[in-house]
This record gives C-alpha cells, structure tokens and sequence, in this order.
C-alpha cells in the first residue's frame, strides 16, 4: 500500500527517530562504552561517503536516481558498488542506522536494525525490482543472479 511512496531516506530518518526514543525512554542496557560511541559517527560519514558516491554513477550514467520512479531508469547501473551491491545506497541508509546505534550506545538500538531491512525489503526493494525486471528484462535477472540484494 505504501510501496514507492516514502522515500528510503525518509524511513531511515524515522528508524533513527524510533532508535533515539527507545535509547532516551526505555534502554535496555548500554552495551557500547561512551568513549567508543564517537565511532559511530565516523561509520555515519562513511556511509554518506557511500551514499555520494553510488548517486554519482548514476548521473554519471546519464539516469535517475529517483527510487519513486524505477520505470524512469534509463540505463543499469552495474559499476562501481553496484558491483557488490544492487542497493548501495539502500545499503549505507542501514550503516548509517548502524552507527547511530552505536553512537546511542544502548542494545535496544540494534533490534530496530533488522526491521529497517525487512521494511525497505518490502517497501522498496522488492517493487523496484520487478519495474527492472520488466523493463530490462534477461539484463536485470542476469545481474540479479550475480550480485546479491545487500552485501
């Protein structure tokens, strides 16, 4: 119902929020020691890093990064982590909530980490994938097969 409508960034935005509120209002226990949490806002710019970088390629390639629209993809990006990845950028939303759980430090943060995946899975993910598939047909199935979902 909701699929192709949000998009991805603002559901990490929400996650994070989810995350935050659970460490402030109801934390479980404080698994990651404070002078270790400065951590996870280096990972944060890394995945920003990530993030840039993968939304390049797709200019470079002269296409839209637009995850509302798949049907408006002119061309498969297949370069660069979309070697390793076919969601990079999806990817580094979900290292970004990684390291403000461990900037949060608390364990409650680490459970809301599985339910990002699953909700872009199948809010995102999963509709994207079958707007590729029809519209470069063999091409998609084929890297499909090669490259895995996440990592």
């Amino acid at each position: 119902m909701l699929k192709l409508i949000i998009p991805p960034p603002i559901y990490m935005l929400l996650f994070a929020t989810i995350m935050w509120l659970l460490d402030h209002y109801l934390p479980l226990v404080q698994i990651i020691p404070e002078t270790w949490q400065m951590l996870g806002l280096g990972l944060i710019v890394l995945a920003i890093l990530l993030d840039l970088w993968s939304l390049i390629l797709f200019f470079l390639s002269h296409t839209t990064p637009n995850p509302m629209k798949p049907e408006n993809v002119s061309e498969l990006v297949i370069t660069g982590m979309y070697r390793f990845s076919r969601n990079p950028m999806y990817l580094g939303l979900l290292i970004m909530l990684s390291g403000w759980a461990i900037y949060l430090g608390s364990l409650i943060g680490f459970f809301i980490l599985p339910l990002f995946v699953i909700t872009l899975n199948i809010q995102q993910i999963k509709p994207e994938e079958q707007v590729l598939e029809k519209k470069f047909g063999q091409a998609y199935l084929d890297y499909k097969q090669r490259v895995r979902a996440w990592i």
